[in-house]
């Protein structure tokens, strides 16, 4: 579990600026603040992040396929560092686009594609519960770095704080790769649930490997969850999206403090936790199919609730039903793969789910601000987030059953490949039985 306990640390830093960006919307949007961006700025920002982590999720799969997670997460450790302190000297709308926006988003795809993916690679059995203790590790950095950003940008500045805070986390980051390793073959392990009669991946040579991932991405294309799982994560996460970001200021705008309005994010995540947990092991044992869909609509019905919210107690409230469909909506994609595609290698596939991710939150993120800017209210950015939760949650109910395989011996159409020096004639690994 050693692997679990490394990517849940760069999971809860990497990820904790990503999930809790929304306290950041109200010092940017401030006319009497330091910046004083407009709603639409501040959005485009968040939509050129996610934009970027869609275009390059792929990418980043197909990298992490190529050269391994683990060089992979040295070059985002050292990335990250850079782009933070760039975001310490924003000081004009263009500069917090391209640092904040382009930049991190790359970044962040390398964080969320094949580090992920990795994990798959280290469990033939319980992938659920290691993907639930991944995920609700990384619950913990958005719920404290929700009040203490805020705390700090007001009580610092803007520069100072991310300045630090970049240098800090890109070492902390660096550090974690010296005992992270891409699969167990690296040091000379089996895979957790793995038989001795399993082939592993330390039996393929690098040429084997990529022909076997070809053939593997060519089957998972033919069907129909190929496409409608990308669609669904993007819903799902344009209807929480909207939520991030404008929670906080509207919770402002109803009277709250600073710090009341961040510790809604708080909450939130926080509850997020165990709901993060459960999910992917309830999804493994049940099937992800129902989980997915019931989150999605918790998630969306319990939006509602801002329309009628103007105390301190209804946001808390709002934040604690709202983050039981938050945290499980989104956190059974590894499983469900599992279920749909078996061992195979899953960079590319997974990465074209996140991608839908990111475009979802793209989408969302500057429209809303347009719509806040043009209109003044939230109401209708609350109405599209409710919304696009119910529809996601329409749209799995009719992706197919998880309790069957979705491609057969794929394996068995995998050519044989020599590597560079021709000391690798074995033909590919035998593909593991529904019963893996």
């Amino acid at each position: 579990m050693s692997v679990v306990g490394t990517l849940a640390l760069v999971q809860m830093v990497a990820l904790s600026v990503n999930f809790a960006g929304g306290v950041l919307v109200e010092p940017l949007m401030n006319e009497g603040g330091e910046f004083g961006f407009s709603a639409s700025s501040v959005g485009l920002s968040f939509t050129l992040f996610f934009l970027a982590g869609a275009m390059l999720s792929p990418v980043a799969g197909w990298l992490g396929e190529r050269y391994g997670p683990r060089k992979m997460m040295i070059v985002a450790s050292l990335s990250y560092c850079g782009v933070m302190v760039l975001v310490a000297f924003v000081s004009a709308p263009w500069e917090l686009w391209l640092s904040f926006g382009i930049l991190r988003g790359a970044v962040q795809a390398i964080f969320m594609v094949p580090l992920m993916a990795a994990v798959s690679a280290w469990f033939r059995q319980r992938l659920g519960l290691a993907t639930g203790l991944l995920w609700a590790a990384s619950g913990i950095g958005p719920a404290v770095m929700a009040p203490l950003l805020i705390n700090l940008v007001q009580g610092v500045d803007w520069q100072t704080t991310f300045t630090y805070f970049g240098l800090a986390s890109g070492a902390f980051i660096l550090l974690l790769t010296l005992v992270f390793r891409s699969k167990p073959a690296d040091v000379g392990a089996l895979a957790y649930g793995a038989r001795a009669g399993d082939v592993e991946d330390s039996g393929i040579s690098p040429e084997q490997e990529r022909a076997r991932a070809k053939v593997f991405n060519q089957h998972v294309r033919r069907t129909k969850a190929f496409w409608n799982l990308p669609a669904i994560h993007g819903l799902g996460c344009a209807g929480h999206g909207i939520i991030l970001l404008f929670v906080v200021p509207f919770a402002i705008m109803k009277g709250l403090t600073f710090t009341e309005a961040a510790l809604t994010l708080s909450i939130l995540s926080l509850v997020s936790i165990p709901s993060r947990m459960l999910t992917p092991m309830i999804a493994e044992k049940y099937g992800t199919k129902p989980i997915m869909a019931t989150c999605l609509m918790i998630q969306g019905l319990t939006v509602l609730m801002l329309f009628v919210s103007t105390e301190w107690w209804h946001f808390y409230l709002f934040a604690v039903l709202f983050g039981i469909g938050f945290g499980g909506e989104w956190t059974g994609y590894l499983v469900i793969n599992r279920q749909y595609y078996g061992n195979g290698p899953i960079g590319s596939v997974y990465g074209w789910q996140m991608s839908g991710a990111q475009i979802g939150h793209a989408f969302v993120s500057w429209v809303s601000g347009i719509m806040l800017d043009m209109t003044g209210s939230y109401n209708l950015l609350f109405a599209v987030s409710a919304a696009m939760s119910i529809a996601g949650a329409v749209v799995t109910m009719t992706l197919e059953d998880t309790s069957k395989r979705l491609i057969g011996d794929w394996e068995s159409a995998v050519p044989k490949v020599e590597d560079s020096d021709n000391a690798d004639t074995r033909p590919a690994s035998k593909a593991p039985s529904a019963a893996d």
